[in-house]
């Protein structure tokens, strides 16, 4: 793991997954606001995390409707959180 992923709050991680789940808000609305979230998610995904298959999932979650109540930031957290614990007991 490198040292910026080390520097990635859950609170971070949990505000970006709250403004996924804003589209839910907004019915009809929300799924075009998905258009211009899905690819920002991807790219603030990968600044935290330097992970393109991630990032890349983060796109896809975000794009295709329905699927916005996934929170790919936080579960990529905890995983980031728990493979440095396993690899820097």
């Amino acid at each position: 793991m490198n040292s910026s992923s080390n520097k990635v709050s859950l609170l971070t991680c949990l505000l970006l997954d709250l403004v996924g789940f804003a589209t839910y808000a907004f019915p009809l609305i929300g799924e075009f606001g998905d258009i211009i979230w899905a690819p920002l998610s991807a790219y603030i995904f990968y600044k935290l995390f330097k992970n393109p298959l991630g990032a890349t999932l983060n796109l896809i979650e975000e794009a295709l409707p329905f699927l916005d109540f996934i929170p790919t930031f936080t579960i990529f957290y905890f995983l980031q959180k728990d493979r440095s614990k396993k690899i820097n007991p």
